[in-house]
């Protein structure tokens, strides 16, 4: 539920900073509002930033669900318990 919450705020916000960005709002803006459109020029960067961050929520959320993720898990867990009985024989 968390990982959809993100995904609605993030096309939201992202959304209405490109309408800003791209000048539709401009006539909605109040007096004195910077329409410029410098001004936005930081709104691509903040939805690739913001869409990368997203993109590992998603993976994190859906970790046991990928295949290559779920084995690459597996992979650390038998990786980590033979260390650790390598490590425990070496004090007998």
């Amino acid at each position: 539920m968390g990982f959809y919450r993100h995904v609605k705020i993030f096309i939201v916000v992202n959304g209405l900073l490109y309408l800003l960005k791209t000048g539709a709002l401009n006539r909605l803006m109040p007096e004195g509002f910077p329409t410029e459109p410098y001004y936005f020029d930081w709104v691509t960067s903040n939805i690739l930033i913001w869409g990368l961050i997203l993109v590992v929520h998603g993976l994190y959320t859906f970790r046991y669900k990928i295949p290559f993720l779920k084995h690459w898990e597996e992979r650390q867990i038998q990786k980590y318990m033979e260390q650790e009985e390598e490590d425990s024989g070496k004090f007998k």
